[in-house]
């Protein structure tokens, strides 16, 4: 159900937040084996709904989240809950205070119903936890659900909620998005508040909203973008209402084409061109180019991520390294051993490929490509891991860039979603939700 719909509902008195949210977890309980939640808080969301029922008595103008069910990763601070980074090293650890982003949920009139699912310390995309049990895909769950935002992805596409928050530092909130079939927004860098956020590399990760929609997306995200002069990261920038109404005019669209974006499956490529076929049937001009220089964007992302979380658990490192599951302990490792200059080098990308996309977006205004070059990869089994590793190939240059980006679900591969990915120029999320919105609106119009 979309929020309009059900914030609708509450105003008229056909509903009330304690029977959906209710419902709500009575769908967890039914799909607890696919491992979206980490922990809940059934006693906190039913309080929090009597809360509103009670404050919004005979009330119509309603706030935007009023009663709406929503998850949050379990890397975000949500006060008396544990924030346990899916890590041992954080499986005690109480929230004193809401995140910033889950103070703006809450004033919103949202009902936190508990922390999902990621990939320990959200670095990896896997969602394979070896602490908390792996997070499986709702559509096949021998498959992974992608990560890092893993659990938030799975309980918007199996309806355990409406909405949920993720975090984004190399593709962590579309690459599960894509997988699970659901819409992944990650904003402008600095656009949303990581104050309460457990960091996993300074100056890459980014918070979002995903949902079964673009326009359920953006509702979550003009909650949470509010500045927040307490953050270093934070940037204060106006944001823009889009008009859901039109497709924007003269609009012009680049799909990369190339060695680069070659290197996926053929039916996720030709997905994307016919995403590009509707685009200009909503009266975009799409044009095609080579933009091989993406793949040092990638690759410096990567570098970068490791690097800076090796930084920030560095003495949990050095002390106890035997409590990080394999994969990310060898990740760390790697980080830990990277050398300034390799770093630096790798920040100078960071400059470049800014002023890269800089140039591009004076000619172009949306970039259309792949999510991720193949579909859920298989949990176990030979060549799984290394199948993951390709799922940041199209995702990563958009965090080293800052870039805002969503993935929007379009078709299936052998019965498993697909995603199409639009990218946009900073602090443009508007022209992002209302393209997207155009587009989803159209095919689904068209496939009904």
């Amino acid at each position: 159900m979309k929020i309009k719909d059900l914030v609708g509902l509450y105003a008229q008195r056909k509903f009330r937040p304690k029977e959906f949210v209710e419902e709500c977890f009575k769908k967890i309980e039914a799909q607890k084996h696919l491992g979206a939640f980490i922990s809940l808080d059934y006693e906190g969301a039913m309080k929090t709904a009597k809360f509103l029922e009670n404050s919004f008595k005979n009330r119509e103008d309603l706030p935007p989240l009023y009663g709406v069910p929503i998850a949050v990763k379990d890397l975000i601070d949500v006060a008396s809950l544990k924030t346990t980074a899916g890590s041992l090293f954080f499986k005690d650890n109480v929230a004193k205070e809401d995140a910033f982003v889950v103070q703006q949920l809450k004033k919103a009139g949202a009902i936190i119903v508990g922390k999902t699912n990621l990939h320990e310390i959200a670095l990896g995309v896997t969602n394979n936890n070896p602490h908390f049990g792996p997070c499986r895909n709702p559509h096949d769950p021998s498959r992974i659900s992608g990560g890092s935002s893993g659990g938030s992805a799975v309980a918007v596409a199996t309806d355990m909620v409406v909405a949920a928050l993720g975090t984004d530092t190399g593709g962590s909130i579309r690459i599960p998005a894509a997988l699970c079939g659901v819409v992944g927004l990650k904003p402008t860098y600095g656009r949303v508040s990581v104050r309460g956020v457990l960091p996993l590399s300074w100056h890459l990760d980014h918070v979002g909203p995903l949902a079964s929609c673009v326009e359920d997306a953006w509702t979550v995200l003009k909650v949470i973008c509010r500045y927040d002069e307490r953050d270093p990261f934070s940037l204060r920038a106006p944001i823009r209402e889009p008009d859901f109404e039109r497709f924007p005019e003269g609009i012009k669209v680049l799909k990369p084409v190339g060695e680069f974006i070659s290197k996926a499956d053929e039916r996720i490529l030709k997905i994307v061109d016919e995403a590009a076929r509707v685009l200009e049937k909503l009266g975009a001009v799409v044009e095609e180019r080579p933009l091989e220089w993406l793949k040092d964007a990638a690759a410096a992302n990567g570098l970068i991520t490791q690097a800076e979380a090796a930084a920030f658990h560095r003495e949990r490192l050095r002390e106890h390294p035997e409590l990080f599951g394999e994969d990310v302990r060898q990740r760390l490792m790697e980080g830990a051993s990277v050398s300034g200059t390799d770093y630096a080098l790798a920040r100078r990308v960071q400059t470049i490929v800014k002023h890269s996309f800089r140039e591009l977006f004076k000619e172009y205004d949306l970039l259309i490509l792949p999510t991720v070059p193949i579909v859920a990869p298989p949990i176990q089994g030979e060549g799984a891991v290394e199948m993951a590793r390709r799922l940041t190939r199209f995702t990563a240059e958009f965090n080293i860039s800052g870039l805002p980006a969503l993935n929007l679900p379009f078709g299936r591969v052998d019965g498993l979603p697909a995603g199409v990915q639009f990218v946009t120029k900073w602090w443009r999320e508007d022209l992002l939700v209302q393209v997207a919105h155009a587009v989803e609106k159209l095919v689904n119009f068209t496939r009904s």
